[in-house]
């Protein structure tokens, strides 16, 4: 009644339009939240891609210099979808904020962001991740995974999954997590990339795959980052066809020089 009152009109129209402006404010704060564009450095280019499967999503992503100069990257992913997933993911990024200039090894980094996270228990939700830093003096990518898709070593030899997964962090006290490193050549590349990619779906019902995904990267090496993520989402666009978007997509592509 009281919105009767106000002169707002119907209150189920007026329900929907505060929902939908709602939905619009949160869309403008994820947004704030991605970086805002390519970081290049003398030693390697970091870049980015991100497509929500409804206007706000559960994946998250930022990458920064340290004052040491070394690269910081990590990219996500909520368990969920929409506005609650995303949510959880600005905690979460809130948290690893804090937690960057901590100086410890990304295993150790995942280990403390899971204690903190369990600390702050929100129900039936949890985040996949992964967490590097590349050091541009030896050309070292360390890394830490946290139940995430491998990442992908691209190399004019191969492209190849790196390292090993581990427990989704929020989930289990007992969790542990294990830095894995590899030294990049110039013109290699390393591409981190959530579910949305692989578990794409045709209108078979069949899933994209990592070896697509790999495929992909393989025949655009040596285009710039941003032309082999979008390449390769094209080619996830094409393989699921009218099926479209189901989960959220995000990569991110360490590339050196």
């Amino acid at each position: 009644m009281w919105i009767r009152d106000m002169g707002w009109g119907d209150p189920l129209s007026t329900a929907t339009a505060l929902a939908g402006w709602e939905i619009a404010e949160s869309r403008l704060v994820q947004q704030a939240l991605l970086p805002t564009g390519k970081l290049r450095t003398e030693s390697a280019d970091v870049t980015f891609l991100f497509r929500p499967a409804s206007e706000v999503g559960g994946d998250f992503i930022d990458y920064f210099q340290l004052p040491n100069g070394h690269l910081v990257c990590y990219i996500g992913d909520v368990v969920g979808k929409g506005l609650p997933a995303a949510l959880y993911a600005a905690l979460v990024m809130g948290v690893l904020r804090g937690l960057n200039k901590t100086g410890e090894p990304p295993g150790g980094l995942l280990a403390t962001l899971n204690a903190r996270l369990l600390e702050r228990i929100v129900p039936e939700r949890f985040c996949m991740l992964q967490y590097a830093v590349f050091d541009p003096a030896s050309r070292t990518l360390a890394f830490a995974n946290a139940g995430m898709n491998l990442p992908l070593h691209i190399s004019s030899s191969r492209c190849r999954e790196l390292g090993e997964g581990g427990f989704p962090c929020g989930l289990l006290e007992e969790a542990s997590y294990d830095t894995h490193s590899v030294t990049l050549l110039p013109g290699e590349a390393v591409l981190f990339a959530t579910d949305g990619l692989v578990e794409a779906q045709n209108s078979k019902g069949e899933p994209f795959r990592v070896d697509r995904l790999m495929e992909a990267c393989a025949r655009n090496m040596g285009e710039p980052g941003d032309v082999l993520l979008g390449r390769a989402f094209e080619t996830v666009d094409l393989f699921a066809g009218s099926s479209g978007l189901k989960d959220d997509m995000t990569a991110c592509l360490i590339s050196v020089h």
